[in-house]
């Protein structure tokens, strides 16, 4: 039987870490039909930062919805956290946060993006490997248990975003 391109390509990437039951390899859109080793290591980064920001976010959604705020004043002016809307409200709306507001989320993204999300040190051993120096046990851990660790990570970062945008939209 003649196999064509496509399916030399998934047979590269189908025992990476993340092809895993019920699915496998899934790649419904083909982003890695003629893609090389650095290519999908890029897109399993970007996977691995969304995942994280989206089970930040859904929790955070989460939270809010059910009515927990910090205490206290978010500016000057006297508005309290718990006066603003919850969900894309916050951001968008007659009572929203104010610009400034905006800005200043917006700049602490950036630090985190720039100085924080990133292998500050050099010494990261796969994508997404940010412990920069920090160890928390890691090191001591087999590696059956850690490659476990990060299938776990990949797959609830795959539900977060699937969760958040679900959130999003109600």
């Amino acid at each position: 039987a003649q196999t064509g391109k496509a399916s030399t390509q998934l047979n590269a990437f189908e025992s990476e870490l993340g092809a895993q039951a019920p699915l496998g390899f899934w790649d419904p859109l083909g982003f890695l039909d003629n893609a090389d080793q650095e290519t999908f290591d890029r897109l399993r980064y970007v996977e691995l930062k969304h995942g994280r920001v989206s089970q930040l976010a859904f929790v955070g959604n989460l939270i809010t919805r059910a009515g927990v705020h910090f205490g206290g004043d978010i500016d000057k002016s006297g508005n309290s956290f718990d006066s603003f809307p919850n969900g894309l409200a916050a951001i968008n709306g007659p009572d929203s946060i104010s610009t400034a507001g905006l800005l200043q989320i917006l700049a602490f993204v950036a630090f985190l993006e720039i100085r924080v999300m990133t292998d500050v040190t050099g010494e990261s051993e796969f994508q997404g490997d940010f412990r920069n120096g920090y160890d928390f046990g890691w090191d001591k851990q087999s590696a059956e248990w850690q490659t476990q660790k990060r299938a776990v990570e990949l797959n609830q970062g795959r539900a977060a975003m699937m969760g958040i945008l679900g959130l999003m939209v109600h």
